[in-house]
């Protein structure tokens, strides 16, 4: 008899464990064989090269600046690190690089594809220019170029300034201009009524064909409960140009008639009046103007900071001390504006602080008051004397071109009347440019 001293079917068993892995060995060869050959075939091959993007030799960029805009940002390809900072230091004194905005206009220039000339618009008047000669950077603040045209506009009150000037066709920057001109004159509050009418002109500025923001209002007839008020801007020789009156007076004068470019009186000047909160008879030597949170309020007069502080009743509060005894106080604001602090010297029509409900209040208005010699006055019955007409030297001057203005305003067919649309033209004169 036979005897097999291994157990039956136990080498097909090793073969079975060892055939997987034997299988994986050569995947992995395969796979290993294939990269090695594709690395030799691109070895054999063109070497690829990245990609640059080609620069037009010479072109134009125009553009607004975008939220997140920096100088390096629109610089960055055409300039070095190092360039762009020695622009920040060149440009530091003329318009900070740092302060571009949002929104404005910009153009770069390139010439054989290198950096020629960057503009920048500051303003609607005024654009930063960066140019380069002969690898030298030069920065300057030039005036921008407009072709003018005079038009004359009128309106209708029907319920506000800024609803008439805004039927006219026209923005509201219109009705701040003429707020502006007539606040030493002009209570928009309480004087303005319907029926009231306007009549300006005002140049109609082209750039480069295009339609451009307003120039400046150069003649005003605002009629106002019968009685016509007139502005003439001009110049009197070296002095600051401004605003006069049919007979060369200024119209500016010590104070404005209001601390709000728009709102509404919600409460007079009055000796007795019950509390809105307490209900008790008190005294309110104050005009209180009704407005959102957050609007600005401008100091009427030249003066000096003596209080911005947070009072119990008061709230957020500024007393500015004007010259011959004048004092006034802006009260319940829901913050002070930027420098604002005893001590600090401010101008007429600089902002001091926004409209808030801070104090002792209801809601949002500025609780506005005027004392004199220590004494409370009722702010909308101030007559304050007015600033220096126009000069003998340049009055006939004067006389003459407040003459040409009112016949403008009287001969020129007017382009729009209240409630009915602008019509813009499709191209204006070109820019001179």
């Amino acid at each position: 008899m036979i005897t097999d001293l291994k157990p039956p079917g136990r080498h097909l068993l090793k073969r079975k464990r060892w055939m997987p892995i034997l299988l994986v060995a050569i995947f992995l060869a395969g796979v290993t064989l294939t990269a090695v050959t594709l690395i030799n075939n691109r070895q054999q091959g063109s070497p690829e090269k990245e990609e640059v993007p080609v620069r037009d030799n010479n072109k134009t960029i125009k553009g607004c600046i975008q939220p997140g805009d920096t100088i390096s940002s629109l610089l960055g390809k055409v300039l070095s690190p190092g360039e762009i900072h020695e622009l920040a230091l060149m440009c530091r004194e003329v318009h900070p690089l740092t302060s571009i905005a949002t929104g404005q206009s910009y153009m770069l220039s390139l010439e054989d594809g290198n950096f020629k000339q960057f503009a920048y618009d500051i303003d609607s008047n005024d654009k930063l220019v960066i140019c380069c000669e002969d690898e030298n950077f030069s920065v300057s603040r030039e005036h921008i170029q407009y072709n003018v045209k005079q038009a004359v506009v009128r309106g209708t009150i029907t319920s506000s300034l800024f609803q008439a000037v805004l039927d006219t066709g026209e923005s509201e920057s219109l009705a701040l201009q003429l707020a502006d001109i007539f606040a030493w004159d002009i209570n928009f509050f309480t004087d303005i009524q319907p029926g009231d009418t306007f009549e300006v002109v005002v140049e109609k500025r082209f750039r480069n064909g295009q339609p451009a923001d307003n120039g400046r209002l150069l003649a005003a007839n605002f009629t106002v409960q019968g009685k016509t008020n007139q502005a003439f801007y001009f110049r009197d020789g070296n002095q600051p140009p401004g605003y006069f009156d049919s007979n060369g007076r200024s119209l500016r004068k010590a104070f404005l008639k209001a601390p709000l470019s728009y709102s509404r009186i919600s409460s007079g000047f009055s000796m007795r009046r019950r509390h809105p909160i307490t209900h008790r008879i008190k005294k309110h030597p104050a005009i209180d103007y009704a407005a959102p949170t957050g609007t600005p309020v401008h100091t009427v007069g030249n003066g000096t900071v003596i209080l911005a502080s947070y009072k119990k009743y008061n709230g957020k509060c500024v007393t500015i001390r004007h010259p011959n005894g004048w004092k006034t106080m802006y009260n319940h604001l829901s913050r002070f504006a930027k420098n604002i602090r005893s001590g600090q010297k401010v101008k007429q029509g600089q902002f001091i602080g926004y409209v808030g409900s801070t104090g002792l209040s209801t809601g949002p208005h500025l609780d506005f008051r005027m004392y004199k010699n220590g004494k409370p006055v009722n702010p909308l019955k101030i007559k304050s004397s007015p600033a220096r007409p126009v000069s003998r030297a340049n009055l006939a001057a004067f006389k003459a071109t407040a003459a040409e203005l009112l016949a403008t305003i009287d001969n020129q067919t007017s382009r729009q009347t209240a409630g009915v649309k602008r019509s813009m033209p499709s191209h204006g004169p070109e820019d001179m440019t």
